[in-house]
């Protein structure tokens, strides 16, 4: 779910960079010594499941997991996953530099509301927290895939089709990234809930 350089306009390009650039900086006021540690498994996690990539067509699939980082890391997920982003298209030309900023912005913003609705949900709905789990996983696929096809769509009529494609190719992977979450989730809560965020 990496979008390349060359594809989009620059005043897209622009808006993401500068999205990116106030999210981070919001975001990392939020985060304390002994979260360091956490956000570093988490970034590493999030760049090895990026890494693994399935061709459909003209766009590709992979497990992103930027749900699970929200539920774990809160809002240094945004650092987290834009650090990720960074090493991939410098390590491995993932994604483009020119697009780190509208991929942050693209897998890190769901990432980030997904971690507010399941932090809410939890003090919501005790008892629901592996639902709420599985939920966060697929919606912040969704999410991330609307936000794709809508940037796509800025490319012009002739991306309208990969916009539509790459949409729909997300649909099964919003499944297994929910499974996977829900398998997280409910382990964290049997050997470290605190993982999971303090109930307030």
């Amino acid at each position: 779910m990496h979008i390349s350089d060359g594809v989009l306009p620059l005043p897209v390009l622009a808006a993401g960079w500068a999205a990116t650039v106030g999210l981070a900086a919001w975001t990392l006021r939020g985060i304390e010594g002994e979260d360091l540690p956490r956000t570093a498994v988490m970034t590493a996690v999030f760049f090895v499941a990026s890494l693994i990539h399935v061709p459909l067509g003209p766009t590709s699939v992979h497990l992103i997991l930027n749900g699970l980082v929200g539920v774990i890391l809160g809002g240094a997920a945004f650092p987290a996953i834009l650090l990720g982003l960074v090493l991939q298209a410098v390590l491995f030309q993932h994604g483009g530099l020119t697009t780190i900023g509208v991929n942050a912005v693209m897998m890190g913003l769901p990432a980030l509301a997904v971690s507010h609705l399941f932090r809410f949900g939890r003090r919501s709905l005790p008892g629901r927290t592996v639902l709420l789990g599985f939920f966060a996983g697929a919606s912040c696929t969704l999410l991330s895939g609307c936000l794709l096809a809508l940037f796509l769509a800025t490319a012009g009529a002739a991306f309208f089709p990969a916009a539509k494609l790459a949409l729909i190719a997300h649909l099964p992977v919003m499944l297994i990234e929910g499974g996977v979450t829900t398998g997280t989730v409910n382990f964290l809560l049997r050997v470290e809930p605190k993982l999971l965020g303090e109930l307030k």
